[in-house]
Formats: C-alpha cells, structure tokens, sequence
C-alpha cells in the first residue's frame, strides 16, 4: 500500500510516518520503480503500536526499544511496566505540582478579593502576589510554566 493509504488508515499524516521511518521506529519499504513507497499490512499495526504508546505517555525512543526488544525475540513485559511505572510516578508529581499551585493561586484569589485597593500603595509590586509568596514560605514552588496551565 502506498504511504497516503497507510496514513489514512492509522490517522497519522505521511510527513510523520516518514519521520518514524528516519528515525528508524519504520524499517524502510521497498519502493515501486517510479520510487513510491509500497508498505506491507504489518506497518499498520507498527503505526498504531507507536501511536498507543505515545497516547500511553511513552516516549518515541522507548517505543522504539520496545519495537527492538520485540524484534530481537525478547521479553517486553516487564521493560514496558518499568516504564509504564515511571510515567505514572512522573504524573503523580506533575499532578502534586498544579494541586499546590492551584492552592497557591487560590489564596492568591482570596486575598484579592478581600484587599482594599487604596491600600495598594507599593509601586514595585503587586500585594497580592508578594503577600502570597511569603506566605508560602519554604514550600517548593512550581516552574514558571507549570504556573500558566489551565486549572479545572
């Protein structure tokens, strides 16, 4: 099949599956003798396997060792729960972080909404933001662009 079927029938453009086969996550297919690609019924379930596991939060490169692993006649099992693992536990504290900063902006809001504006008088900051921040104290805060996300 020709690389616009295979796109279509696994919801990937042909500009990415052309980047897998660079990468290598696609062997490379036998081509037609004008040099269009001819791909066999197996790279649908390669290109959906790929798309899974990035949906799975697994990364291209330990896709590809899992595709590695499978074609060396290996065991993936337990390599993929490894990894499964330490996403989960990178959620985890991702997950920790916004619920201490939706904390942290909730207060932020109270605050505000309770301050008098004719009390704002410090022209270097905002009172609302820097009374929050000392009172947070030694709590690790999270990274600047963690702060922007968009909280349910």
């Amino acid at each position: 099949m020709r690389i616009g079927e295979l796109a279509q029938q696994t919801g990937l453009t042909t500009k990415t599956i052309r980047h897998y086969e660079q990468i290598g996550l696609m062997s490379e297919p036998e081509r037609h003798t004008n040099g269009y690609r001819d791909y066999q019924d197996d790279a649908v379930e390669r290109l959906r396997f790929i798309r899974d596991a990035q949906a799975a939060g697994l990364t291209l490169a330990e896709a590809g060792e899992i595709i590695g692993m499978k074609a060396a006649g290996e065991s993936t099992c337990g390599h993929t729960r490894e990894l499964l693992a330490r996403h989960l536990a990178d959620v985890d504290a991702q997950i920790d972080r916004l619920l201490a900063t939706r904390n942290e902006l909730r207060a932020m809001a109270e605050r505000a909404a309770a301050m008098d504006p004719a009390h704002c008088n410090d022209p270097g900051r905002c009172q609302v933001i820097g009374a929050s921040a000392a009172q947070a104290g030694s709590r690790p805060r999270p990274a600047p662009h963690q702060r922007l996300l968009p909280l349910a």
